[in-house]
């Protein structure tokens, strides 16, 4: 089977940056949904949770397709896995530093708690997520890196010593369904928590498979786009309705957020309002500075925390303009550690 990017898809697609930065921003919004209680978006901020599941998807499609093209290039394993480390490790380390710094604020607990030695190995190891124990505030967003990089490790590995791309294919769609039937018997398996890698596999493995799909099935471009079109009608029209409040709605929001993923690429240079929007201006900047932008807006949110009392008393005017710092202030810091520290470290790409 021959593995070949298509001649319609160029290497770098623009748009993605534009739906990183909408991931982000509704991820965002909903960890300030509270202060949007009362208006006519509280509805929509609710659903922001569902920006991890993109991120997901980018991440499975973005990998995968550095494994298809990297994987007959010795060393193999240690060229992505240091690429990878350069660019999750500076930014991810420097976050639990600052967290560590002052942990009775940032981590709602005492140092001699918060640094027990399965506490810090399991944030050292990124299994964090697999633990019981509620992860403090500043670092819950961490246990979606966490499963990120366990799937890194693992997939790696596969993709380099299974050849047949069937075989791959069939592994991610047992991920895909073992997450969901996961997700029906969460109740009954007292080892799983609400972070677990095992409940959050949909969307990476459909990033992966797609990816997989792409780079060896001789479709047209128009084929793509007709798929992309009916996974993002039908999956947002099942999270809606029927998927709604089941163990479904994951699998359903992965598949519309999957076809929005696609019709990006299909429509990549487009002249059109919505690829111009997630090419160019305020989505493209946050897209560009996610990474850290994840990763610290909570912890911004706590050290300008005192702006809340101050501002709550002035009832829902006061809760935007708390919004709007806050999304003033973690832009800045996540705009420090991607042009200060992300992008300075990414250059020692080219020793690997």
């Amino acid at each position: 089977m021959t593995i070949q990017r298509p001649n319609w898809l160029p290497a770098y697609i623009p748009e993605f940056q534009g739906l990183r930065g909408f991931a982000i921003l509704i991820v965002i919004v909903f960890h300030c949904k509270a202060l949007l209680e009362g208006t006519w978006v509280y509805g929509a901020a609710q659903w922001g949770w569902s920006g991890v599941e993109l991120f997901f998807i980018l991440s499975g499609y973005l990998v995968t397709t550095i494994l298809l093209s990297e994987r007959e290039k010795p060393p193999f394993l240690k060229k992505f896995y240091m690429r990878r480390a350069l660019h999750i490790v500076p930014v991810y380390l420097l976050v639990l530093i600052i967290c560590y710094t002052i942990p009775d604020w940032f981590l709602g607990d005492t140092l001699a708690h918060q640094t027990r030695w399965q506490v810090l190995v399991g944030y050292l190891c990124f299994v964090q997520n697999l633990r019981h124990s509620p992860l403090p505030g500043t670092l819950g967003p961490t246990w979606f890196l966490s499963v990120v990089v366990q799937f890194y490790v693992v997939w790696a590995i596969l993709m380099k010593y299974i050849r047949r791309i069937p075989v791959l294919a069939l592994i991610l769609v047992a991920m895909m369904v073992t997450s969901a039937e996961m997700r029906h018997y969460y109740w009954h398996m007292p080892w799983l928590n609400t972070t677990h890698t095992l409940i959050h596999m949909d969307g990476i493995a459909l990033g992966s498979l797609m990816a997989l799909g792409i780079y060896t099935l001789p479709m047209a471009k128009r084929y793509w786009t007709v798929l992309g079109v009916a996974a993002t009608v039908l999956g947002f029209v099942a999270a809606g309705t029927i998927a709604g409040g089941t163990y479904l709605l994951d699998t359903a929001l992965v598949f519309g957020y999957g076809g929005v993923v696609l019709l990006a690429m299909t429509t990549t240079g487009a002249k059109n309002p919505v690829s111009w929007v997630l090419r160019k201006g305020p989505l493209e900047f946050y897209g560009t500075i996610s990474y850290g932008l994840y990763l610290c807006h909570i912890l911004v949110f706590v050290y300008y925390g005192s702006f809340n009392a101050r501002l709550d008393t002035m009832g829902a005017e006061g809760h935007l303009i708390i919004l709007a710092l806050r999304l003033m202030a973690a832009t800045v810091f996540g705009a420090i550690l991607y042009y200060g520290v992300e992008s300075q470290v990414m250059k020692l790409k080219k020793y690997f």
